[in-house]
């Protein structure tokens, strides 16, 4: 089900609690949303749509992947400043990203993985990764 976006500073800024098996309808509640604001979003974690759960969605390539209790376990040491957009706030903030992350998580079926992204999915990863800890850019 497509939910409203949240757009409360309040609500964002509380930390998320891990996800299990019974957050199975908010992965896909958080999957039809993402889907419903392709043309302006890229990732989305589970707070945006009202769920304060560590479960995110990011388009990763043609795809979109799902990351359940996700934890960076690994960084480069090279990073990078950047502007970026939420679709929960208006305008743009600078952030410091890292070029590459580590990430051990679930994946939808709640089997371990772990993957490492770089750049531009990186970047994705690691803004949804910072709205479980209340870091509203």
């Amino acid at each position: 089900m497509v939910k409203e976006i949240v757009r409360d500073t309040f609500f964002l800024s509380q930390k998320s609690e891990p996800a299990d098996k019974k957050d199975v309808q908010v992965i896909q509640n958080l999957l039809d949303t993402i889907k419903a604001n392709a043309d302006c979003c890229v990732g989305m974690a589970a707070n945006m749509i009202g769920e304060c759960k560590m479960i995110l969605v990011a388009l990763i390539g043609k795809r979109y992947l799902v990351m359940v209790n996700p934890k960076i376990v690994a960084k480069s040491s090279q990073f990078y400043e950047i502007e970026e957009g939420c679709l929960s706030l208006s305008g743009q903030r600078k952030v410091k990203r890292y070029k590459s992350v580590t990430v051990e998580f679930l994946d939808r079926n709640f089997k371990t993985k772990k993957q490492t992204f770089k750049d531009f999915e990186a970047q994705i990863i690691q803004h949804e990764i910072d709205h479980f800890s209340g870091i509203i850019i």
